[in-house]
């Protein structure tokens, strides 16, 4: 139970539905006990009347036989009246208890997302998708289970208990210890059953979890399969998966099949017992007829609480372990955390003095040493091969990690204690690696401003980015659904249209991550060209591993295996005749020839 103590303060914050939900839970039991006690006076009633008939004779006897019309129908009237309160309590029991589950599922998830965007990337690196997934929909499901059913089962499991037991006690103890003598065995042979059923649930749903993310990564990577003529391959391997599937449901089929006739056997065997005992005190005198029937409805009144003894518990095993593995996410503190009384301007200069960095787990940094600065209003170039180093320095400008070694300081001040929101609402980023939501070009390009802004803004910025035209050629023009991932577009469109998104925020500093790379020379030279016209006073940051989409930065820093080689502007580093000639020269006779 330890690990569902954090649930403490969802209980307290819905106290009055829990307090509500407990006082419904007890009046729908107590009137479950009225309507027995009502067929045991009416079973008595027309016991000692049917004696007192037969005896009689004439008119006597028709006016008793009118009297016992009216006391049945009196009876029954009474016993369909106990029916619809108690219904009316237990729709109100689960309207709180239930619907209380559902407002803790709600915080809770909102709880896990809110975390999980606190985190950085790190986490996500040491932790799979599905993983954080499964945390925040099938493990929350669990816990509601145990806040919702598992509660409301325990409260009217010992509710039941006390009233039940109470009023059969004080009718016939005797009779009431050998109706009850089958219910421990079968609440025991639940509680076995349950684990097992709990163990195979837990098998089908890890393999289920397999074959889905099998799924998905076949639905996703499906060009390549029909590419390498691999569907036959593919889907003899889903069909592996999917036996595997088959036969952890078929076991607990087989479980089942024998759980349920046995479970109706052991509450038979009770009502058995019941008809038989009950005789048997009925003969000696010592119970009614009417006792015989209102211990077969205690019994099945005690039935269900009984059998959920072990379905309760189940649950709340499994909920214990899913808000473990909560738990541990939960635990986990973000290593960049945000200084919101830090300084939040950027009036002179990004400065970066010994910069190094090593990835968790690695020894060779990707960054060694690096110094250089950043004034405000320039555009600043990063040039280097693949695996130099380009993203991860990206990366640390824009925090989303922090250095091993040195300082990144903006304006003087350590980025590390800046105020990360305020530094980050400053930049337009475009990645290399472009993500586009499933939803309408609109809408994508639009995602990173604070607020709605007018149709003109959006198509602005998509004229900067050399995708207008192709936008509105097609049917639905900024409303086209660009599907998972922007599936629907070519990447020269995909990349454009992330570089939209990023000029429409009007940044102060704008960072294109290689982002060129996917375009052609033409399409290359109209977005740079669009670049220079940017207002005086924003600076830009282009990384690229071709020279041409540097050349007119006005400073630049040539990277090589993590280290800054060269440094200049184009025509300083010309003069140098090192890599950055070399890379120059080279990519230009390409040209030439293409």
């Amino acid at each position: 139970m330890k690990p569902l103590r954090h649930l403490r303060k969802y209980f307290y914050k819905y106290r009055v539905r829990l307090l509500l939900g407990i006082v419904f839970v007890a009046s729908s039991n107590l009137f479950a006990i009225f309507p027995a006690q009502s067929v045991r006076d009416a079973i008595d009633l027309i016991k000692d009347k049917l004696t007192g008939i037969q005896a009689a004779n004439g008119l006597g006897k028709q006016e008793l036989i009118d009297a016992l019309g009216k006391d049945v129908l009196y009876f029954t009237f009474l016993v369909i009246a106990f029916a619809i309160i108690r219904g009316i309590f237990m729709y109100l029991m689960r309207q709180t208890i239930i619907v209380m589950s559902r407002h803790i599922e709600y915080d809770l998830k909102n709880e896990i997302y809110a975390h999980y965007q606190k985190l950085d990337q790190s986490f996500y690196r040491a932790n799979r998708t599905g993983d954080l997934m499964a945390r925040i929909s099938e493990d929350v499901s669990r816990v509601r289970m145990y806040v919702g059913p598992a509660i409301m089962y325990a409260i009217n499991l010992v509710v039941t208990i006390v009233l039940v037991l109470s009023v059969m006690f004080s009718v016939n103890a005797k009779l009431t210890w050998l109706v009850i003598l089958p219910l421990p065995f079968l609440s025991y042979l639940i509680f076995r059953v349950n684990s097992l059923i709990h163990q195979k649930s837990d098998a089908i749903q890890a393999q289920l979890s397999t074959l889905t993310s099998f799924t998905q990564e076949a639905f996703a990577g499906i060009r390549v399969i029909k590419s390498f003529a691999a569907e036959k391959r593919n889907y003899f391997w889903f069909k592996q998966e999917t036996e595997k599937y088959k036969d952890k449901q078929m076991d607990l089929a087989k479980l089942d099949a024998v759980f349920f006739p046995l479970m109706v056997f052991l509450t038979g065997l009770s009502a058995l017992i019941t008809v038989y005992a009950g005789g048997l005190e009925v003969l000696n005198g010592t119970a009614t007829l009417g006792n015989i029937a209102e211990f077969i409805m205690y019994v099945h009144l005690l039935t269900w609480p009984v059998t959920s003894l072990g379905y309760t518990t189940s649950l709340i095993q499994r909920a214990a372990a899913s808000q473990a593995r909560i738990n541990e996410f939960l635990s986990i503190e973000p290593t960049l955390n945000d200084n919101p009384n830090g300084y939040a301007e950027f009036k002179d200069s990004i400065v970066c003095k010994n910069l190094s960095y090593t990835y968790p787990g690695k020894e060779i940094p990707a960054l060694h040493q690096l110094n250089f600065t950043i004034k405000k209003g320039t555009k600043f170039a990063i040039l280097g091969s693949t695996g130099s180093g380009k993203t991860t320095l990206v990366q640390l400008l824009l925090r989303i990690m922090d250095p091993s070694e040195g300082d990144l300081l903006i304006d003087g001040h350590n980025l590390a204690n800046c105020h990360v929101k305020q530094w980050k609402d400053r930049i337009g980023y475009v990645p290399q690696d472009v993500f586009l939501f499933s939803d309408t070009i609109a809408a994508n390009i639009s995602f990173g401003l604070n607020q709605k802004e007018e149709v003109f803004a959006i198509e602005e910025a998509a004229k900067m980015a050399a995708v207008h035209d192709n936008i509105i050629n097609f049917s639905e023009a900024y409303q086209t659904k660009v599907g998972e991932r922007g599936i629907t577009l070519s990447g020269g469109q995909k990349q454009r249209i992330a570089m939209a998104r990023a000029f429409v925020k009007k940044p102060e500093i704008l960072i294109l991550d290689d982002c060129l790379s996917a375009l052609d020379t033409r399409t290359e030279a109209e977005i740079l060209e669009n670049l220079a016209r940017i207002p005086f006073g924003k600076t830009s940051i282009i990384v690229s591993h071709r020279a041409s989409s540097v050349k007119e930065a006005e400073h630049i820093i040539v990277l090589d295996k993590g280290a800054i080689i060269e440094q200049g502007t184009h025509e300083e580093l010309l003069k140098m005749n090192g890599m950055y000639k070399e890379i120059f020269e080279k990519q230009s006779n390409e040209d030439l020839v293409s």
